[in-house]
């Protein structure tokens, strides 16, 4: 078999990179025109449109004719399409984004004639652990990809398992996806070439023939190469065209004995630029809005509204999906394609936020204007803190804030407005002109509450809720007119808010269940509720009774957590140099770390009983940039104050910590780090329905340094220190396992750089990308730390990140004010241990009506069991791509057992 070869034909689109997605589009036109007129003038050709349907979509909305040409060629197993709607970074997104790409892509194929059942993933930078699982899932049994495989895989073949067992077959495109084009090189010597290059690489076939990638980014096929092929086959070789799911299903053994568990990761076989998780972390930030948006937007429009605003949610998913690309989210694009990626994720976030303030609109009707609503988009039960703006107390008097039922929680007063707006004089021949600033009662943002008109004097009172009677614009222009009549000259003209102040009450709320209180003025102050430690604070340290920060001399906090657990150190700054790339980072080979301030103040800015803050300024000089020698740092230092803002709230077991800096620095890396009561010997970071532990190493071979910086998108764990996150991140234990380092800050200033110190070869062009300096930006991370021994287990990190990452939601009433407040409303409970809940959204079929799909995932290596109740009758368990699998007992709620890092789905009615 190994005198045989099959080619497949096919390109890679990367549908944004070097050039903006509309410049892509126009080639990719002008390619898949070309893949039509060949496919129809050769039976004997095959083509393979990389693994994603945006490509097939994007060509259909510039070709629309040629939608049935598409459709009949796909029927024909000619051209094979899906099953992704896009080629993404699968470690730059969540894992419920991964299972709606697959879904969006599976769908779209399938209105053409049939998705490609592959796990065609060619170009990503590294593969998640759960991959297999959710193909598995979505019924796919076979995947094939390039780069992550270890060492360990000698053929070309392996079956791939994730961390609950499932398992695919793997096709491991060992020299690339493009491996067919070196032998195509010369066309009259296509048959020598074939027979080095399968001498050359016998050791992998194992008897099956050889698989010759006949493609490359962004080029059309060789119209010509089925003659040249045929032509190439006279010589006695076995030459066939096929695309990727003929090869596999029909010219290989299915049986292969290499396993290989778990996430991909080794740079043994090929560079997994590892250097994306860190640069451009304004588009990691707005992935992780946009993705929290759209589901809060899911979860409230299936509890609380009778309105489907499916279309609505579906752009905002494909406009997230389509960002999710590996040459989009990673941000190793030129400037203006990173823009466009940040407005088309902005307005996903813009489309959800709609689809959620909408449904929040509807329960809000029931609550009085004078109260607010308050929304617990997770499935579990939870206190909170919510920061409203309300009247300000009256003098000797203090605020609580009561529920439906009457009872009263204390309310901290975090800051008051000002009342006085505007303070005018003016000549009475101008006041017409102060009267065309009211839009019917609305004045400067908030409604008219009542005037006052004297001779030479106007005063309008402003308050968000009006307590007067009606008001008449008519009526006060006709009074104005006859005022300024009766008394010309001088006039003063006063706008006054009423007394405002912002509000932080404590609430509790039922599980995806609603909640409303109102805040108003108390003789006597509200005693603490038994489930609230009080927050504390003095000049230098806070305290909650669950855990205590102090701030050393030079600005970095002692942490200890409820167990006695100490962090020391935490929140050390380490900046330093970066001659890197978009794709990798470098230090300079004489580099300059600044790790100790200059300058530090601490400001004590609350001292609860609900939240404590203080503000720690450090004062770095930090050098300016790299030199003309890109192996030194500048001379020339910028003074960089670093604004540290520490945190903790009454009944939280963490402390909640935000950095905040204006970068004027090119070419360097900052980080902030976390040091470790003793050394450890590895990691576990959570992301994309798993959680995966690392050791101090990574495995090289290849033309990469293989850096040992991971990925982390909900939490990272190392030792006694757990730090919750707000958006994926890269992390490095440091210091010989002493120190754990997360990346704040990556600036760099190219794609790609042509001599790079840690890989062998360019990863694309040597392309100008000044805004990955982020230079004139004010630099932003949200972190909070956790103290505890245990492990992530031990401290419950999977339900900490959740809460940490998904405030509640809070709306205004709208109903009349001074009314009752209605009662709470549970809905949806999920009960288990270190289960997370990925997906709760609207779902409907022609044979089963409208439900709730939940999906599930036991984020543990051992047995979950799991408890769901709420408004549901009847359980089906569906696949990952919604299809029926069993109907579920349902006995006053629903029983689940989930084994070991599964992934369940079922549907509620």
């Amino acid at each position: 078999m190994q005198n045989s070869a099959v080619f497949l034909p096919h390109f890679h689109w990367d549908r944004e990179w070097y050039e903006p997605f509309q410049v892509f589009r126009h080639r990719l036109v002008a390619a898949l025109d070309t893949v039509l007129e060949t496919a129809e003038a050769d039976p004997d050709f095959r083509f393979t449109v990389d693994g994603q349907m945006a490509a097939i979509e994007d060509y259909l909305e510039m070709r629309p004719e040629n939608r049935d040409r598409v459709a009949a060629l796909v029927r024909e197993g000619r051209l094979a399409i899906g099953p992704w709607l896009i080629l993404l970074d699968e470690f730059l997104c969540s894992g419920e984004t991964i299972v709606r790409n697959l879904q969006m892509g599976w769908a779209a194929a399938r209105s053409l004639g049939g998705a490609m059942p592959i796990g065609y993933l060619p170009d990503m930078f590294g593969h998640i652990a759960q991959m297999p699982q959710i193909l598995a899932r979505a019924g796919i049994e076979h995947a094939a990809l390039w780069r992550g495989v270890p060492g360990s895989v000698e053929g070309h073949a392996f079956r791939w398992r994730a961390p609950d067992g499932s398992e695919v077959r793997t096709e491991f495109l060992f020299d690339g996806y493009d491996n067919g084009l070196d032998v195509l090189l010369v066309p009259d010597q296509i048959g020598r070439a074939l027979g080095e290059y399968a001498e050359m690489t016998a050791g992998r076939w194992g008897g099956d023939p050889v698989l010759a990638m006949a493609g490359t980014d962004h080029h059309a096929p060789d119209p010509k190469l089925a003659g040249r092929l045929r032509q190439a086959a006279d010589g006695g070789r076995r030459i066939s065209i096929a695309t990727l799911d003929e090869y596999i299903r029909v010219h290989v053994r299915d049986e292969v004995s290499a396993v290989v568990t778990g996430e991909l990761r080794s740079h043994v076989r090929g560079n997994i630029l590892p250097g994306v998780l860190s640069v451009r972390l304004g588009l990691k930030q707005r992935m992780a809005v946009a993705e929290r948006t759209i589901d809060h937007a899911e979860r409230v429009n299936a509890l609380c509204s009778q309105r489907d605003d499916s279309p609505f949610l579906t752009l905002a998913w494909h406009k997230i999906i389509e960002s999710t690309a590996h040459d989009s989210v990673v941000g190793s694009g030129t400037d203006e394609t990173c823009d466009q990626v940040e407005a088309r994720l902005a307005e996903a976030a813009q489309a959800a936020r709609a689809v959620r303030d909408a449904a929040l609109a509807e329960p809000a009707s029931l609550v009085p204007s004078d109260g607010y609503l308050v929304a617990n988009p997770l499935p579990s039960p939870r206190a909170a803190l919510v920061e409203v703006d309300v009247v300000a107390p009256p003098e000797g008097t203090s605020l609580v804030a009561t529920a439906h039922d009457g009872s009263a929680q204390p309310v901290q007063l975090v800051s008051q407005a000002p009342t006085v707006l505007s303070d005018e004089r003016m000549d009475a021949s101008q006041l017409e002109r102060v009267l065309r600033r009211i839009h019917r009662r609305e004045l400067f943002g908030l409604l008219i509450d009542h005037y006052e008109l004297t001779p030479g004097s106007l005063v309008f009172h402003l308050a968000e809720v009006p307590s007067g009677g009606p008001f008449d614009l008519l009526v006060l222009r006709r009074e104005v007119a006859a005022a300024a009549a009766a008394h010309p000259g001088p006039w003063r003209v006063r706008t006054l808010a009423e007394a405002r102040a912002t509000a932080l009450v404590p609430v509790h709320v039922p599980a995806t269940g609603l909640t409303s209180f109102r805040v108003q003025a108390s003789q006597r102050q509200a005693a603490p509720a038994p489930r609230h430690t009080p927050a504390t604070a003095t000049a230098r340290a806070l305290s909650n009774g669950l855990v205590e920060v102090a701030v050393a001399a030079d600005g970095t906090l002692d942490v200890t957590g409820t167990d006695g657990t100490t962090l020391r150190g935490v929140g050390r700054l380490v900046d330093g140099g970066d001659r890197g790339d978009s794709y990798n980072y470098a230090p300079p080979a004489q580099d300059v770390l600044v790790s100790e301030p200059a300058q530090v103040t601490v400001d004590l800015l609350e001292s609860g009983p609900l939240r404590s803050r203080l503000r720690v300024t450090r004062v770095y000089e930090w050098p300016a940039a790299l030199g003309d020698d890109r192996d030194l740092r500048s001379g020339r230092t910028v003074r960089t104050p670093v604004d540290m803002l520490v945190e903790v709230r009454a009944s939280e077991p963490f402390v909640r910590i935000s950095t905040s800096f204006l970068n004027q620095c090119a070419d360097h890396r900052l980080r902030f780090h976390v040091p470790l009561p003793e050394p450890v010997a590895g990691s576990a970071s959570a992301g994309q329905f798993a959680v995966t532990e690392r050791g101090l190493t990574a495995e090289g071979g290849w033309g990469e340094y293989p850096l040992p910086t991971f990925p982390a998108s909900t939490f990272v764990s190392a030792g006694d220190a757990h730090v919750l996150l707000d958006h994926s991140s890269e992390y490095e234990l440091v210091d010989e396992g002493s120190a754990l380092a997360l990346t704040m800050l990556r600036a760099i200033g190219s794609i790609s750089v042509n001599i790079h110190p840690l890989r062998d070869e360019p990863a694309a062009g040597e392309i100008p990308a000044p805004g990955a300096q982020d230079l004139g930006m004010r630099i932003e991370n949200r972190f909070a730390v956790v103290p505890a021994a245990g492990g992530w287990q031990g401290s419950n990190a999977v339900a900490l990140a959740e809460e940490f990452r998904n405030d509640v939601l809070v709306a205004r009433g709208t109903a009349p004010a001074a009314g009752r407040l209605p009662s709470d409303a549970s809905g949806l409970r999920v009960d288990g241990d270190d289960v997370l809940v990925s997906c709760v959204r609207r779902v409907a079929d022609e044979e089963h009506g409208a439900g709730i799909e939940v999906r599930m995932v036991a984020m543990r290596d051992t047995t979950s069991t799991v408890r769901l109740t709420g408004p549901f009758t009847e359980a089906t368990t569906v696949d990952l791509l919604g299809r029926p699998l069993s109907p579920t007992a349902v006995r006053d709620g629903l029983d689940l057992v989930l084994g070991p890092w599964e992934i369940r789905t079922v549907v509620l009615r």
